[in-house]
């Protein structure tokens, strides 16, 4: 009798903007952990996860029960990757070991069924909002993250509430072509990486772009966020697949 290969099968997610506020964004993620997601190879989640992450030693109940899915996740034998966004962009070490998984570099370069796809949260390739990447560039500084995490709990929480307000407040100032991707940084991102296939969140705008580079024909995939729809990008060797929450 021939033995039964196992159907490789690669998840991405991301921008499910996790809080006590979203109920019911939450009781999806968790059916899909516990449902669609067991039995796959491996579950990408391309940043955003939570609405707010200001420390692995946060005792917040809603992150705790998503971490406490994930792990149970892990512990089924698939492999679990999460990237930074913008909103929670202070995992550390101890995340990792809470959820069983693996904290991935943005961008990052992965082989899916034979084939290297580079993925990215997405936020880089907006080169329009200057504004943005010359905040990004200091919260991202290793030294500023120190700084916050050594502040008491209830400091980083008024501190992250005080940065979301403000990203609120920037999101409606500038216009949506600003805060979209910028196509030549996409290029740039695909021809340096040697890459012909991207996929990333970030811009809430599902789609799937194609793009000349210098190697040829590329495609660029864009994650649906999941305050619109609770969706997933499925990937094998029968191809690209979105897919909703059941």
């Amino acid at each position: 009798m021939m033995a039964r290969i196992a159907l490789v099968r690669h998840l991405f997610v991301s921008d499910l903007h996790l809080d006590s506020s979203t109920p019911a964004t939450i009781e999806a993620f968790s059916r899909f952990l516990e449902g669609e997601a067991r039995g796959a190879t491996s579950l990408h989640i391309l940043g955003d996860l939570f609405e707010i992450w200001i420390g692995d030693d946060d005792p917040n109940p809603v992150c705790n029960r998503v971490c406490v899915a994930l792990r149970a996740l892990s512990d089924a034998g698939v492999a679990v990757y999460v990237m930074q966004g913008n909103r929670d962009f202070l995992y550390g070490e101890a995340f990792e070991r809470r959820i069983g998984g693996t904290l991935i570099s943005d961008p990052s370069v992965v082989t899916l069924v034979g084939e290297r796809v580079l993925l990215t949260h997405g936020d880089l390739m907006c080169t329009g909002d200057t504004a943005y990447q010359e905040l990004r560039t200091i919260v991202r500084d290793p030294r500023f993250r120190d700084r916050v995490l050594k502040l008491p709990m209830d400091a980083r929480q008024i501190l992250a509430n005080a940065t979301r307000a403000g990203s609120k407040v920037h999101t409606r100032a500038t216009a949506a072509t600003i805060m979209d991707v910028t196509p030549s940084a996409v290029i740039a991102a695909l021809e340096a990486s040697g890459t012909r296939k991207m996929i990333h969140g970030h811009t809430h705008r599902p789609a799937e772009h194609r793009h000349i580079t210098r190697d040829g024909n590329a495609e660029r995939v864009v994650l649906s966020a999941w305050d619109e729809a609770g969706e997933y990008l499925e990937v094998t060797a029968d191809g690209w697949q979105r897919r909703k929450i059941a």
